[in-house]
């Protein structure tokens, strides 16, 4: 479920960073917020290392497309990505316009089967990296009256089995988020969510071959006792289940790009925008507003009124 946009703000002479561009949205994002006129800074993992995506972007051999070095885990590379944000641009104290948190990482995992290392480095960069970011570049943000976009995810309102480590990350995000719209109100600076649904196939954000590795650590990082009582044969079936995940979902990315778009350029942008298939919408106003017993057993096997 998406909207169309509305009036919208003068992008002339506007920068936004953006983090995660090796791929997915991050990547495509960057693309098409240049192509609206914006100056972007595109945050990428592999830019030291020459990835393919911070290449592909290099090679835009753009005044309006910088791309920079950025591992959000990284207080020192975050902060050398401030300070050429700062360098960079052409009136510093006038700030910068936009900052996208959309770097990120996916796993799975049942509650029994996951470490605490799993829920850590899941959180670390979803939640912590998120926070991290933000938190360096909030004052060139206050400075422009700007936008922080968050990209959250449904799994950011209701769970899923076998998504703890995920969900977690994730309903932090949000939590963080609804703090900090209350806190910039006062300085004119819109923080705003996008909780795309399952968009999977299109971001490859989960593969088969990640799939297979975390399962194997996962199985044998199990306690004997766990291993007895799930079985091999049903923890067999919850692998083949994730890789059918891989090539699910949507697979053409415009939704969560056009609503993230419209939530830097719209004059009155909505503080959540939803963008998936109505059936997604459907299910997330259930499980969010309908008892939970009654929720539960709409959906989830097993469960009982």
């Amino acid at each position: 479920m998406s909207r169309g946009p509305c009036f919208t703000a003068v992008v002339e002479g506007k920068a936004v960073l953006i983090t995660g561009c090796d791929k997915g949205f991050g990547h495509a994002l960057a693309k098409q917020l240049h192509a609206k006129g914006f100056t972007v800074f595109a945050g990428c993992l592999l830019a030291d290392k020459n990835g393919g995506g911070a290449r592909e972007l290099k090679n835009m051999k753009s005044d309006r497309m910088k791309v920079l070095q950025m591992n959000v885990c990284s207080d020192e590379e975050v902060a050398q990505a401030v300070d050429f944000v700062k360098t960079t641009l052409k009136d510093p104290e006038e700030g910068l316009w936009g900052l996208v948190n959309n770097a990120g990482v996916s796993t799975f995992g049942e509650v029994e089967f996951a470490s605490l290392d799993n829920y850590k480095e899941v959180a670390e960069i979803n939640l912590w990296g998120t926070v991290r970011v933000t938190k360096a570049f909030l004052p060139l943000i206050r400075r422009a009256k700007g936008r922080v976009v968050n990209i959250t995810s449904m799994l950011g309102r209701m769970v899923s089995p076998s998504r703890s480590c995920y969900c977690i990350s994730k309903y932090g995000v949000a939590a963080f988020s609804d703090c900090l719209r209350q806190e910039m109100y006062r300085w004119g600076v819109r923080v705003i969510l996008i909780e795309p649904s399952n968009f999977v196939a299109a971001t490859g954000i989960l593969t088969e071959d990640g799939i297979d590795r975390q399962a194997e650590a996962l199985w044998s990082g199990a306690s004997d006792t766990v291993r007895e009582d799930y079985r091999r044969e049903y923890f067999a079936r919850h692998v083949a289940l994730m890789k059918s995940f891989v090539n699910s979902g949507l697979k053409d990315m415009s939704l969560v790009l056009n609503d993230i778009t419209d939530a830097l350029t719209s004059t009155h942008p909505n503080n959540r925008y939803n963008p998936m298939e109505t059936y997604w919408w459907v299910r997330l106003q259930v499980m969010t507003h309908l008892p939970t017993a009654l929720a539960d057993w709409l959906y989830v096997p097993g469960a009982t009124l």
